[in-house]
């Protein structure tokens, strides 16, 4: 595999969940169809994300209203107009290998597109839009500074676009978790818990996008973040999903033999067939 496909095979890789017993989630699993709804269609539709959905199976139960609702309703044209948590931005990442990220217009509707059969809320899609683009620029090899400027415009051309009840604020806590970060002279995970503890939307992805771009190791952050607590499975999802792009040689490949022999998912072909279409 050539170094740039290798680039986009990592990201899938890096944004799988579930280390834990190596069984994967309903986060890999719902990451993986919205793979198969773009290679199916070429393009990015929340129809296509819809159909894709609703073969899934897992955490299909009132404990997580955004599925359930979704699923009860059986029907991929589905838009929903609430929920701000970050299950949309944990599945993006072949929407940032689908699209460049100098198709900043195409990665914020792709983002929404992926996101609405089940998270409508403002947070949610401005989630998924940094999200994405973040991954996209990872792939293209931009600057850790870089990538965090293009997960911020992203993130504010989509409350800008597709605002909410509540003053904008997804942007702003991009920057100061990230800024937090930087200023800390070590990365340890009870310090990081004890002013950004990932419990709610305006922590969880920021601080999954602000351990991207001050570490260098997808499996550094992927430990740290499981270290931190909360939705740590998230942020280690996201974090390790950009840094994977960045620097694919700090993905424990050890991990993936193990989770890819237990879940059959295939993440090489799939990342292989969204490369062919990256434009």
């Amino acid at each position: 595999m050539v170094e740039w496909d290798g680039r986009l095979a990592q990201s899938v890789i890096s944004s799988r969940k579930g280390l834990r017993d190596f069984v994967d989630t309903d986060d890999t699993e719902r990451t993986v169809a919205v793979a198969r709804a773009v290679i199916t269609d070429r393009t990015i539709s929340h129809v296509g994300v819809g159909r894709e959905m609703l073969r899934c199976r897992k955490c299909v139960h009132p404990g997580v209203k955004s599925l359930w609702e979704f699923h009860q309703a059986a029907d991929p044209t589905r838009i929903a107009k609430t929920h701000d948590g970050c299950g949309a931005a944990i599945r993006v990442a072949p929407v940032g290998i689908f699209c460049t990220s100098h198709r900043l217009d195409e990665l914020l509707v792709g983002a929404r597109e992926a996101a609405v059969s089940t998270h409508g809320g403002s947070p949610a899609i401005a989630a998924a839009a940094a999200t994405a683009a973040a991954v996209s620029a990872a792939i293209d090899e931009a600057s850790p500074r870089q990538i965090l400027e293009v997960a911020e415009y992203a993130a504010a051309e989509s409350e800008r676009r597709w605002p909410g009840p509540v003053t904008p604020a997804f942007t702003n806590a991009i920057r100061a978790v990230h800024d937090y970060l930087e200023r800390l002279p070590a990365l340890r995970p009870a310090e990081i818990a004890a002013s950004c503890f990932p419990n709610r939307p305006m922590t969880i992805v920021p601080l999954a996008l602000g351990l991207a771009t001050v570490m260098q190791s997808a499996e550094e952050a992927i430990l740290l973040a499981a270290n931190i607590g909360g939705d740590s499975d998230s942020v280690a999802s996201i974090a390790g999903g950009i840094l994977g792009a960045m620097y694919p040689m700090t993905v424990n490949h050890d991990w993936y033999t193990v989770v890819e022999a237990i879940n059959h998912h295939d993440l090489v072909a799939i990342a292989n067939e969204l490369a062919r279409l990256r434009h």
